[in-house]
């Protein structure tokens, strides 16, 4: 089989596979979160199994346990973080009042040295902006209600995944070996060290990130309750855990927090130290959260993280958001093979020149020498 060949049925292949998951997306939500939490818990089974637990017991005991963990973190943190997400909204007009009040005379200044426009006219501007971004928001909401999380999606979460973790964790290696034995022969070597870059991009992306997520969102909450900002624990873990996103989390929780302290401290003290516990969180995230935790040799970039992300959740809705980084992964480590070729081959290289023989002249005989 020539290479224009199989790159034909490859081709197709891919093209068949993308128009399976855009006729499909709206009932892969379990499916898809099954197989994560399934790729996150194998190696905790695989230590188990290691140790002498048969497969079937190491997943009923690592399952059940991570089963028990989320509904006790539902229970626990749900209802905390609803009671307080109420309450913001519910404040929310107050607290715009109390920071516009802070801010007039300042801006009265500025307004007299830059020739600013009137806050009459700036508070105008500000509801219509406001206004769209609601209405921007009610749309994302409806989106994701009608795409991801609609009633029947929410109870297939809930009653599927859990089966569908638990049997793929169950057969993960068997899995893994029929898939083995499905790759061509002539290339199966090289299609085995890319599928293993991809793993530890995966696994050194997914769960270092995890970690940091939780561990910022964990202090953000923390250390904004201590100081007494209001709604600083729903305000710290919604930071936390949109670090996943490259920046996004530090900048909304800085942002957010800062503008509540704006509004309800008189104290500019406060205000400092709750910027101070931002700028903190970051600097020990990119010192050393994320070089110990993720490593430096993940190789996906965060502008790549951002765009494989939006890109994703446009396309597939929240499971585009799940498959994003997965498939990012398969795309930089398939990239970056490429790359490594183009630069062996001789298209980077060039033609190289005609080797010409050097033909040595004959050294004269005795006998010549002689004559």
């Amino acid at each position: 089989m020539t290479l224009t060949t199989q790159a034909k049925i490859w081709g197709i292949a891919l093209v068949v596979f993308i128009a399976l998951l855009v006729l499909l997306k709206g009932i892969l939500l379990p499916f898809v979160a099954g197989m994560a939490i399934a790729y996150i818990l194998d190696p905790v089974c695989d230590r188990l199994e290691a140790m002498g637990t048969s497969r079937t017991l190491a997943t009923t005991i690592v399952t059940g346990i991570f089963a028990i963990a989320v509904i006790l973190l539902l229970i626990v943190i749900v209802p905390l973080i609803v009671q307080q997400a109420v309450e913001f909204l519910g404040s929310l007009p107050d607290l715009i009042f109390q920071a516009y009040q802070r801010i007039e005379p300042y801006y009265l200044q500025l307004r007299q040295q830059l020739d600013l426009p009137a806050p009459e006219e700036l508070t105008q501007m500000a509801r219509e902006r406001f206004g769209s971004a609601l209405t921007w928001l009610a749309n994302l909401l409806q989106q994701l209600l009608t795409q991801g999380l609609a009633f029947a999606n929410l109870l297939s979460l809930i009653f599927i995944t859990p089966i569908v973790t638990f049997y793929l964790l169950r057969d993960w290696d068997k899995l893994l070996g029929k898939v083995d034995e499905l790759l061509p022969r002539d290339h199966a070597d090289v299609i085995r060290a890319q599928a293993e870059l991809v793993d530890r991009t995966l696994a050194g992306f997914a769960r270092g990130q995890s970690m940091v997520c939780l561990i910022l969102a964990l202090f953000y909450a923390i250390t904004l309750m201590i100081v007494g900002l209001p709604f600083g624990i729903i305000i710290g873990l919604i930071a936390g855990l949109l670090t996943f996103i490259p920046y996004v989390g530090s900048l909304t929780g800085f942002v957010v927090s800062v503008a509540v302290a704006f509004g309800h401290y008189d104290d500019w003290y406060m205000v400092a130290l709750v910027a101070a516990i931002f700028i903190l969180g970051q600097a020990v995230e990119g010192n050393f959260l994320t070089p110990k935790l993720v490593g430096d040799r993940v190789g996906l970039h965060p502008v790549w993280v951002i765009f494989a992300l939006l890109a994703g959740g446009a396309l597939f809705g929240f499971v585009g958001l799940l498959l994003a980084v997965p498939l990012a992964a398969v795309i930089g480590v398939l990239v970056r093979f490429s790359i490594s070729q183009y630069r062996a081959s001789s298209l980077y290289l060039g033609t190289p020149p005609p080797v010409i023989a050097l033909i040595e002249p004959e050294e004269p005989s005795t006998r010549d020498s002689r004559d």
